[in-house]
């Protein structure tokens, strides 16, 4: 088991999924669920699962996003 699989099952996240607030104006439906490790899937397809991040992965990631 890698490093990422082993936190995502130990850790899965706890919040509820929401609609993230940057996808919803471009009708890109995006869903979160923040915890110990973020969840990120696509609502269209949710069948398909999720990909689970770090703290750190998502921080980078949100940091990233900021910038385009």
């Amino acid at each position: 088991m890698t490093e990422h699989e082993a936190i995502k099952t130990a850790s899965m996240p706890v919040s509820p999924w929401h609609t993230a607030s940057y996808s919803a104006e471009r009708g890109e439906c995006v869903e979160v669920s923040e915890g110990p490790v973020t969840g990120v899937r696509d609502t269209k397809h949710r069948e398909l699962g999720a990909l689970f991040f770090s703290a750190d992965e998502w921080q980078a990631f949100l940091d990233t996003a900021k910038d385009t």
